[in-house]
């Protein structure tokens, strides 16, 4: 008899080295495939006079925007492996969700209150203030995603159709994140000729998408510009940006302020808790409504997001009267149950002597009118804010007591 060993083990040397290779080429092809379909949701780059004003921004630091505060994450790993393994049993919906259907004729004619916001799910929201409409942070979209077959999905369709938007006076958009600014939003919302109003450098992306640089007004934090008799300020946040890979920082992140000839009112964007709050409110303040953003929080990533508790202390901050929470009940983009925000916002507002509307989507709110919390939610287990804590760093819950 002879061994066969020998001459077994390089044709199974080979066999390895021939599937490994087709694996490898298969990742690079699939790779590739997916890099060539997202080119288009990753939008433009910022270039030329864009970056020229950039990086003349006090913002502005080696190349990219930045924090006035670090920013902490948590191990990448340990984020990836809660994401894929872990979480709460409840991130999303298991029923149908009570939305309230709007349309063009909601809005014949202006609120006699003179101020009437309505939420249509995580940070989309038609704000009418002293005779003035903005639409900020819109996404129509199916996935908040560079793909359209894959990617956090909307848990109910958008109250309003697109095409049953009124007349709009100015786009608003804090930060270029796939949940606050959209494609096949964008593209639609162009052909109406609309003004946006954007952080620095975002403009590259909406020009990318067609928008006409004349419509495209760029600020930076603290500057402002009039919409008719409406003065809308971009304010401070601490958060992060980029659409891709290699692109994190290239564009600044905002909150926004309005200010009109009777009613004040102040939306977050995407932050963290930073020490210009106070700022904030005293120089544009104090506000009849803020729209703090309460979902998307843990403590591996608490310098970009609030979480609930912080949200109503950033609002006592900049001197809010009504709170809207937003950034939650539309997608599941965090490790918490998508109705904790909401819960834990109730507990700290009533906790804190602050009055709070909870609307289902669609819903109009006036601050003048409130009307009395409906749990349009269901009942499902969370977590509250001494099992799940959340606290942004570099700031002292002793520093930000009023």
């Amino acid at each position: 008899m002879t061994d066969a060993g020998p001459r077994r083990r390089p044709r199974i040397a080979r066999l390895l080295r021939r599937v490994t290779l087709g694996v490898v080429v298969t990742l690079l092809l699939a790779a590739s495939t997916l890099w060539l379909i997202a080119q288009d949701a990753l939008g433009g780059r910022v270039e030329g006079s864009r970056l020229e004003r950039a990086a003349r921004s006090p913002q502005w630091q080696d190349g990219r925007f930045d924090n006035v505060l670090p920013r902490m994450d948590g191990p990448y790993l340990r984020m990836l492996s809660e994401f894929t393994f872990g979480g709460s049993a409840y991130r999303t919906p298991t029923d149908v969700l009570p939305v309230m259907a709007r349309s063009r004729a909601d809005y014949a004619r202006f609120p006699d209150s003179g101020l009437r916001v309505t939420w249509l799910g995580h940070s989309t929201m038609l704000l009418e203030i002293d005779g003035q409409r903005v639409l900020i942070d819109p996404v129509w979209g199916e996935r908040v995603s560079p793909f359209t077959f894959m990617g956090p999905k909307r848990f109910f369709p958008p109250p309003l159709a697109i095409a049953e938007l009124p007349p709009i006076d100015a786009v608003i958009i804090s930060h270029d994140h796939y949940d606050h600014l959209d494609v096949p939003t964008v593209r639609a919302l162009s052909a109406r000729g609309v003004r946006w109003l954007v952080p620095l450098g975002v403009g590259a992306h909406l020009a990318a998408w067609g928008v006409a640089d004349s419509l495209i007004t760029e600020l930076d934090w603290w500057d402002a510009t009039k919409v008719g008799a409406l003065t809308i300020t971009a304010t401070p946040a601490r958060h992060f940006s980029g659409r891709g890979l290699t692109d994190s920082g290239r564009t600044l992140w905002a909150g926004w302020a309005f200010a009109g000839a009777v009613h004040r009112v102040f939306y977050s964007g995407d932050t963290a808790l930073h020490d210009e709050f106070t700022a904030i409110g005293e120089r544009l303040g104090p506000f009849d409504l803020t729209m703090f953003e309460v979902g998307a929080y843990d403590a591996m990533w608490a310098d970009v997001h609030l979480g609930p508790e912080q949200a109503v202390l950033a609002h006592q901050l900049v001197r809010g009267d009504v709170l809207l929470p937003v950034h939650w009940g539309l997608f599941d983009l965090a490790l918490h149950g998508w109705t904790e925000p909401i819960e834990r916002v109730l507990v700290a507002a009533r906790d804190a002597g602050v009055r709070v509307s909870a609307p289902r989507p669609g819903d109009m709110v006036e601050p003048s009118a409130l009307a009395p919390i409906e749990r349009w939610w269901p009942t499902v287990p969370w977590k509250t804010a001494a099992e799940a804590p959340a606290w942004s760093s570099g700031i002292t819950r002793k520093s930000m007591r009023r």
